[in-house]
């Protein structure tokens, strides 16, 4: 009867829209990697986290959201002894160690610290919410964000460090973070990002400085692969050049399609009116994530919902500015599109948690009102 009414009170336009997204990364990236004899199991993989995905989204809705806030401090401590294994032992790519190998599948404990985060910060800001906003209140919350971060940073791992960062400020924000403190928080982050450039790893700086002096980046080939994914965009036009047909994807110009510069992928195939469907969905789910913390039941359940959304508009917001070379190179993934199976578990495991957040407090205002 209890799960009856669960899925009375599931939001179904919210996990409609999510796996329309992650059907179409799959169609997207079987067009990124076709005729590529080293990609060809990409397709299969993503599918079958896809439907693993569908899954937990089912199963995490079915689960008292309310319950992740009794085990809070387990999973902290649990996925930090992870991020050490990787330390010790993590696979290596690309100059990084962020990977652990199973044989199996390969598993990146940095998405899944994302989850945790939002997840510990929720309950402390939930048991906090009458306590004075002053800098002895961030200074505990910082001291669980870098309990975390630390181990993320030597990696490296630069862009997840950022991303859990800005969840630590805007789910204090969202907590009631008195507006005094915010200029603080720009000055601090201005000198330490001023300090910390000359000790970060050398493809790192590369991706800073091509960004800001493009010019002198040109010349050296440091920004071939944003230069490729503004020429599949420009190219794409209004309607796209079809599936299937995008010539600098096809041709292989386009390095990293599947993952990093997806977007560039859909612009080039399915054009300016493509990409503008796609954000829109996006946009939708992320809009569904605010609405559900808006109207949850209590403030955990309400911080976690708000943490999701913008975990997810920031991943969006930094992957579509990279493709269109507003921003710096990053890494970050176009949310539910782009391939990877931990950063879309990571993914469907928040929107299994808004899920039960919307159910919940829709079934105790029924309650309420009989």
């Amino acid at each position: 009867m209890f799960k009856k009414e669960i899925f009375r009170h599931f939001d179904y336009w919210l996990f409609g829209a999510v796996i329309f997204l992650c059907v179409f990364g799959i169609i997207m990236i079987r067009s990124a990697v076709a005729g590529n004899v080293n990609n060809a199991g990409n397709v299969s993989r993503q599918t079958i986290f896809v439907a693993i995905g569908a899954g937990i989204i089912i199963i995490m809705s079915i689960i008292d959201y309310r319950f992740w806030s009794s085990i809070s401090r387990f999973m902290y401590f649990t996925i930090v002894g992870l991020l050490l294994v990787i330390l010790v032992v993590g696979g290596s790519r690309f100059g990084a160690s962020r990977w652990i190998e199973t044989g199996i599948v390969s598993i990146q404990p940095a998405e899944l610290a994302k989850d945790v985060i939002i997840i510990v910060l929720a309950d402390y800001f939930a048991r906090t919410k009458n306590e004075p906003r002053d800098l002895r209140w961030v200074a505990r919350s910082f001291v669980m964000v870098a309990g975390i971060v630390v181990w993320i940073v030597l990696q490296p791992n630069l862009s997840t460090t950022i991303v859990i960062l800005i969840i630590w400020f805007v789910m204090m924000w969202f907590s009631g973070l008195p507006v005094k403190y915010l200029l603080i928080f720009i000055l601090v982050a201005v000198i330490l990002f001023g300090v910390a450039f000359p000790f970060l790893q050398s493809y790192q700086q590369a991706r800073i400085l091509s960004f800001v002096f493009p010019d002198q980046s040109a010349r050296h080939g440091n920004s071939y692969n944003v230069e490729q994914a503004l020429i599949s965009i420009g190219s794409g036009g209004w309607f796209g050049m079809g599936y299937g047909h995008g010539s600098q994807v096809q041709l292989r110009f386009l390095q990293v399609r599947q993952t990093d510069y997806i977007f560039s992928v859909i612009a080039e195939e399915f054009g300016f009116l493509g990409t503008v469907v796609i954000i829109a969905l996006l946009l939708f789910v992320i809009l569904r994530c605010f609405r559900a913390g808006r109207m949850a039941s209590d403030t955990f359940g309400s911080l976690i919902a708000y943490g999701f959304g913008f975990l997810m508009f920031f991943q969006m917001i930094v992957n579509i500015g990279v493709n269109l070379n507003l921003m710096p190179v990053t890494g970050l993934t176009l949310p539910f599109l782009s391939y990877g199976g931990s950063s879309l578990i990571s993914l469907v495991i928040g929107i299994g948690l808004v899920e039960s957040v919307i159910a919940r407090r829709t079934m105790i205002r029924d309650v309420g009102v009989k």
